[in-house]
């Protein structure tokens, strides 16, 4: 049912994660699907990488640990943005587009009052996409 499927993936909060990655795997495996993990980084130097190239290197050795996991093909891909934490959706819509994903599957969190003036990320990507979005609680 599902050929390729993306996690976008904040390397920086990897232990947040845990949950997702363990679902990614399980419908991976099920599905035979290729995982396509993708980060969103800036092109300034952060406290996780200098250079977006070495981030992509980071990205590509958390994706080759995964791999393991699932037994699936993998891939990973670094979008740049100039401010992440704003585009961010618009980001993650256009990255689904570009690796041709069918289905993405997205750590979330409970809802929170401050959810009425930011709506989280899954609800606004779904919105704007036609693959399926599966959320998962952390």
């Amino acid at each position: 049912m599902y050929k390729k499927i993306m996690v976008p993936v904040d390397l920086a909060h990897l232990d947040q994660l845990a949950k997702t990655l363990r679902v990614v795997a399980d419908l991976a495996n099920f599905y035979q699907a290729e995982v396509c993990y993708v980060g969103v980084t800036a092109s300034t130097p952060g406290s996780l990488a200098r250079t977006p190239e070495e981030y992509q290197q980071k990205l590509d050795a958390f994706a080759k640990q995964h791999t393991t996991e699932h037994g699936q093909p993998v891939s990973a891909r670094v979008v740049i943005s100039h401010d992440p934490a704003v585009d961010l959706d618009d980001v993650l819509v256009q990255a689904i587009e570009d690796v041709g994903a069918d289905l993405v599957v997205m750590g979330t969190h409970l809802p929170r009052h401050l959810d009425a003036l930011l709506p989280a990320h899954g609800g606004k990507v779904a919105t704007h996409t036609q693959a399926s979005i599966f959320l998962v609680r952390a």
